[in-house]
């Protein structure tokens, strides 16, 4: 009953503050609510957890929502809050007895527009991207993510160039004080500058990141370690107390030709290279995704992309382009973590950096008014080394810098199908069914029998359905 008092007069504060508000400013409130069910066969292609000690719970109902408040004071000035609530039914807040509190803060920002002129200024908790097409959902790099962070917009040539710079401090682990009196670096800062373009029937974004990041910062706590740091380091962690990172890219998008639409990303991104060499990672990444807009009652679409990815030598670093946190997908794939609508436990969290893969879409599928479907195929093949891959897991065993399905050598293949439903019940009110069905072949001389051997015992499929709400 505790728990339900503190639930309900932390409502009655946020209601409160709203009432109080509106009488200088204007508030709006905006939100989603999502309730599912998810049945979900192998996860990881084993049906174990991504160290092989735990095996998996198949099916799942998933309940999230969010509350999103602006407190406007004028056209020029507003403050965000954003509140989620996102638990498994039986579980946290959502079980049958003892609910715990499980409300948190997604956005907290303040926005506005410098006098007198269009530069914009967002300071606190917001959503974050690097910049991407928009074919590919979002960006490889760091996608769909919030940041504590500072942007600032502006229109250098009204409607055709702007220019938009950023910092963001994505950790900072001993906040105020170190554990002892010596200081250590604990941050990893990014700085941000882009310039989108924007002509008839073409968009560009040149755009270019430095990340400082400091030897002690907690990257595992973040979920930024394998993707960031070289093999080498993993293993022996970096001689400087602060290393430099950075990306350089550009986004494409030419719809001049249409109803034939070309999409594409060039980006090259490197870090500790000032380090011992096997602490170095670098490598290139791009994508290339191509569209037919000209029936009504469907979109083809078919998209590739190709990364370099390890060579066989762990000693000389990595030739995989670091990344912090991808979002990054064509067609609503099965395979990654991209614009799946029942987000949780929705796809197989493969890396696309160290692989290339061909992929085709049935998008916007329509031939009944207010059902809508997506249909993809996408392959994906390693380019990474067996024998960096094989001499990391001899040397520290279980591991989860590589994992299998997530990072495939040059000899492994994934396939994997999605068909995606969605009908629109009331305008705001949809009912949504995802499925998807992943088969992989991986080298028992890389991951050993045990694992390989379960993986061929089943393939990974899943079957999601629920109802999305937004207001």
């Amino acid at each position: 009953m505790k728990r339900f008092a503190i639930l309900a007069t932390l409502a009655a504060l946020i209601l409160g503050i709203a009432s109080v508000a509106s009488a200088a400013t204007e508030v709006k409130m905006t939100g989603d609510a999502r309730v599912y069910g998810v049945f979900f066969a192998n996860h990881n292609y084993t049906g174990w957890n991504a160290s092989a000690t735990q095996t998996e719970d198949r099916f799942q109902i998933w309940e999230r929502f969010r509350l999103r408040s602006d407190f406007v004071a004028n056209e020029a000035v507003k403050f965000r809050l954003g509140i989620k609530v996102e638990d498994v039914w039986g579980h946290g807040t959502l079980t049958a007895a003892n609910p715990a509190v499980a409300i948190s803060v997604y956005q907290a920002y303040l926005q506005f527009k410098l006098p007198d002129c269009d530069v914009q200024v967002t300071a606190g908790l917001q959503d974050l991207s690097f910049p991407t097409s928009s074919f590919f959902n979002d960006s490889v790099v760091f996608g769909g993510d919030r940041a504590a962070a500072l942007v600032v917009s502006a229109p250098l040539i009204k409607d055709t160039l702007a220019v938009t710079a950023g910092f963001a401090r994505m950790i900072d682990t001993n906040r105020t004080y170190d554990t002892t009196t010596t200081q250590v670096d604990d941050e990893f800062d990014v700085y941000l500058l882009a310039l989108p373009i924007t002509l008839n029937g073409f968009k560009a974004t040149p755009w270019g990141v430095v990340g400082v990041a400091g030897r002690d910062a907690d990257y595992g706590d973040a979920g930024f370690l394998e993707y960031l740091v070289s093999a080498g380091s993993y293993l022996n962690g970096w001689k400087n107390n602060q290393n430099a990172y950075w990306w350089a890219g550009g986004t494409f998008e030419v719809t001049a030709l249409d109803p034939v639409n070309f999409y594409a990303d060039v980006i090259y991104g490197a870090g500790a290279q000032s380090d011992r060499k096997a602490a170095k990672r670098q490598g290139w990444f791009l994508d290339l995704g191509i569209e037919y807009t000209g029936w009504d009652v469907l979109t083809p679409q078919v998209f590739g992309w190709w990364s370099t990815g390890e060579d066989s030598s762990t000693r000389n670093g990595s030739e995989r382009m670091p990344i912090v946190v991808p979002n990054w997908g064509p067609g609503n794939s099965f395979l990654f973590d991209d614009s799946q609508e029942l987000g949780k436990e929705s796809n197989m969290g493969v890396n696309p950096v160290g692989a290339w893969g061909l992929g085709a879409s049935l998008n916007n599928i329509s031939f009944i008014e207010k059902l809508t479907h997506i249909l993809t195929f996408t392959y994906l093949h390693g380019n990474n080394s067996a024998k960096a891959i094989r001499n990391l897991n001899y040397a520290l065993g279980t591991n989860s810098y590589y994992q299998m399905g997530r990072d495939l050598a040059m000899d492994e293949y994934l396939v994997a199908v999605n068909f995606d439903t969605k009908y629109m019940i009331y305008e705001n009110l949809a009912a949504v069914l995802e499925t998807g069905w992943s088969h992989g072949e991986f080298k028992t001389s890389i991951w050993g029998h045990r694992l390989t051997q379960q993986a061929r015992e089943g393939d990974a499929w899943k079957v999601a359905f629920g109802l999305t709400y937004k207001f």
